[in-house]
């Protein structure tokens, strides 16, 4: 598979991405903001940093780069897309993603593991999990915890769109567990197609054993199996 990294001004994870990616065995450029086709990618990557500095929201200013009506349109079509950390925040200001992250509960930056329970593995980033196993990344935000209304949580609940949450290495979902308060130990979505993925781990932080694990390999390894089914 080709996948597109996007890179906004202030992005930082865009070569541990690529990086990560090209463990896995995929071809993996790093696509500047003003680019207006990524019709020739097969996949879409959003990584994380500090687009435009994070000024007025995080991924506000970001979601009005040129880059972003083609995100929008190849995520319109089907096309596998990943938003990760502020990623998964310009998702949300896209409106390709419901809710919004915001400041952790702690009003602290939070830069740790944690272990995450995947409550669907139907979609092309999460195939290879098995619903309710446990795997362990890390997170790196001081803006992620997910909020939403109430309606809107029910939703995500109801049609199966809450994909991972904060948990034990027990894999129990517990307030202790949850690094930044949000709202039901949410820490990754999916849209109602399930083909595009907000989380606010880094699972391309977790792709080798020098890094700490190698469970963030699983995101790369099942897009590229489901492309391979789907052909």
């Amino acid at each position: 598979m080709r996948f597109a990294v996007i890179v906004f001004p202030g992005t930082w994870s865009d070569h541990d991405s690529q990086y990560s990616l090209q463990l896995a065995g995929q071809q993996a450029d790093l696509v500047w903001h003003r680019e207006t086709d990524l019709s020739a990618y097969d996949a879409i990557v959003l990584p994380g940093g500090f687009s435009y500095g994070d000024y007025l929201r995080c991924g506000a200013i970001a979601r009005f780069s040129p880059v972003m009506r083609s995100v929008v349109a190849e995520a319109d079509a089907g096309k596998p897309v990943i938003g990760i950390c502020n990623g998964f925040q310009v998702l949300c200001e896209a409106h390709l993603l419901p809710g919004a992250l915001m400041r952790n509960d702690s009003l602290q930056y939070r830069c740790q593991w944690v272990h995450l329970r995947a409550e669907n593995a139907a979609s092309p980033w999460t195939g290879l999990l098995e619903p309710g196993q446990v795997i362990r990344v890390p997170i790196s935000h001081g803006e992620g915890r997910y909020f939403a209304d109430e309606a809107t949580l029910d939703e995500l609940e109801s049609s199966a769109r809450v994909a991972f949450r904060y948990c034990t290495d027990a894999g129990e979902v517990t307030a202790e567990a949850n690094p930044n308060g949000s709202e039901r130990g949410i820490a990754a979505i999916v849209n109602e197609r399930g083909n595009v993925l907000g989380m606010m781990p880094h699972p391309e932080r977790a792709c080798e054993p020098l890094l700490g694990g190698e469970d963030g390999l699983l995101f790369w390894k099942s897009v590229a199996e489901w492309a391979r089914v789907a052909a």
